[in-house]
């Protein structure tokens, strides 16, 4: 599966600074775009294990967990 977000990328001085609107908390920066857009995709990844992390703590153990892929 592949997930897709919108990357922001803006120029300050030496360094490039991004979020994405999507994932509220992310952002990256580097001194150069891709090294920003690797450093962003970083944080990405990490908001949403710690979502997932957090939101399956107290389900009860009888319920049906599946995966749901979404193309």
């Amino acid at each position: 599966m592949r997930n897709e977000f919108t990357a922001i990328i803006e120029r300050d001085k030496e360094w490039y600074i991004a979020y994405c609107p999507e994932i509220p908390g992310s952002n990256g920066q580097g001194r150069t775009i891709e090294e920003c857009r690797k450093n962003l995709a970083e944080a990405i990844a990490l908001i949403l294990e710690d979502r997932r992390e957090d939101m399956l703590r107290g389900i009860p153990d009888d319920a049906v967990k599946e995966m749901v892929i979404v193309q």
